[in-house]
């Protein structure tokens, strides 16, 4: 294949699986809570999957506007599925954790979610299932970089 055509393939390809992720995600918010818009799903995941987080690193993180933010993070924390607490190193800021119930039903919802890849999957080597993981590490962590590139700070961990 020649390399133009072989990076016209990954585009469209990242193309689709973007799209299809976006319509899981608000299915998948639908499920967490009827009231939850598809976009603070992912909020909730990267508060699970990262930790304690202030919303401005949220924001950082996402490269998202403050108020986009701001609401989708006031409505997680209007349904109960975040708390906000004191900043541990500085009590004058607060941070945000998926409340036990929250971090409940989207572990619930992750749980089936895997295990609909799991039979997706099957006929696929484990081996090819692992190699795929790495390289989308390896793609998220370029994308990443040049997150931080662009916005002049160092890449997240």
């Amino acid at each position: 294949m020649d390399p133009h055509d072989a990076f016209v393939a990954l585009e469209r390809e990242i193309g689709l699986l973007l799209r299809r992720g976006r319509a899981i995600s608000t299915r998948l918010a639908a499920e967490l809570h009827p009231d939850l818009d598809g976009a603070a799903y992912g909020l909730l995941a990267l508060l699970q999957d990262t930790g304690p987080l202030r919303a401005s690193d949220v924001v950082a993180r996402l490269a998202l506007d403050k108020s986009t933010v701001s609401r989708q993070l006031s409505q997680l924390v209007a349904l109960g599925l975040v708390e906000r607490t004191a900043d541990p190193d500085d009590g004058r800021a607060q941070v945000l954790t998926p409340s036990p119930e929250g971090a409940e039903r989207l572990a619930a919802i992750r749980d089936v979610r895997r295990a609909r890849w799991e039979r997706d999957l099957e006929d696929w080597p484990a081996e090819d299932v692992a190699t795929l993981a790495r390289l989308l590490d390896r793609l998220n962590r370029i994308g990443e970089a040049r997150e931080a590139e662009e916005r002049g700070g160092p890449p997240r961990d």
